[in-house]
């Protein structure tokens, strides 16, 4: 598709090059005035099915009230940051890197 609208515009490469950045941005500009205001009635973008247990505030991840009660009160989340291996913010798990070539391997 985009061959078939290279080999249509007039002139050299470079004005293929410029007609082409001036038809992207005339593309992106008649889709943010006219077809998504249009279309997002449409959507279901206020339909929202997640429900956080009634409660109006969010709790991260890994904190101690977002996991389930094991039935008692008294044990309580240790607060020791030495004896977790994993890296956390405010209590929620971070990603780790995972490296994409095997260590120990030679190139």
């Amino acid at each position: 598709m985009y061959a078939w609208i290279w080999n249509r515009l007039p002139g050299n490469a470079l004005v293929r090059a410029f007609l082409s950045l001036v038809l992207f941005v005339a593309v992106v500009a008649v889709l943010f005035k006219w077809v998504f205001p249009w279309a997002e009635p449409l959507l279901p973008f206020g339909d929202v099915t997640v429900d956080n247990g009634g409660t109006n505030s969010v709790q991260p991840v890994g904190s101690p009230s977002a996991k389930p009660s094991t039935g008692t009160s008294s044990a309580k989340p240790s607060t020791s940051s030495t004896s977790s291996t994993a890296p956390s913010l405010n209590g929620a798990a971070l990603p780790t890197y995972v490296p994409l070539v095997p260590t120990g391997v030679a190139a």
